[in-house]
């Protein structure tokens, strides 16, 4: 009884590191389709947005009455 036991875990255990190793095989991926015109490079505006322009963790400035 123990016997069948021992060989089923040994089967499960030798299931489960093919499925790992057939995870971690490099497989070949499709080349990708570039338009017909080449990309305009430097043209993008890298810093124009506001995203990332706030004062984070900065107390926030003097808040004056408008009357």
């Amino acid at each position: 009884m123990t016997v069948k036991k021992i060989v089923f875990a040994l089967g499960a255990t030798l299931a489960l590191a093919t499925a790992a190793n057939a995870a971690d095989l490099p497989r070949r991926q499709p080349v990708p389709a570039y338009p017909a015109e080449q990309a305009p490079i430097g043209k993008m505006p890298i810093g124009k947005s506001p995203v990332g322009k706030a004062p984070i963790g900065k107390a926030p400035g003097p808040v004056a009455a408008r009357y």
